[in-house]
């Protein structure tokens, strides 16, 4: 099995600001033990970086940013990523 995206979407708020998230399901390994790879953005109107961040990547795993800071994330599923990410961005508006 290769990656295969199996969520994609780009958002616009009333602000302006741009949520972009992506998650893509790939072969469980060392590097991907759950089987999946995301990025998931917030970047509010007139920045240029992200203020909330949402990734795994190898060797980090599971992790977020908020305003420039890393914190590590606990990943459990898909639904409970997506609504720990939007509390985040709403915490921040």
């Amino acid at each position: 099995m290769t990656a295969r995206l199996i969520h994609w979407q780009k958002l616009i708020d009333d602000s302006g600001g741009i949520e972009e998230r992506k998650i893509w399901e790939v072969p469980k390994d060392g590097k991907n033990p759950d089987g999946f790879r995301y990025s998931l953005a917030y970047i509010p109107a007139g920045q240029k970086k992200p203020i909330v961040l949402y990734d795994n990547h190898h060797p980090k795993g599971h992790h977020k940013h908020i305003k420039g800071r890393q914190f590590s994330y606990e990943f459990s599923r898909i639904e409970n990523l997506l609504k720990d990410f939007h509390r985040d961005i709403e915490a921040l508006k």
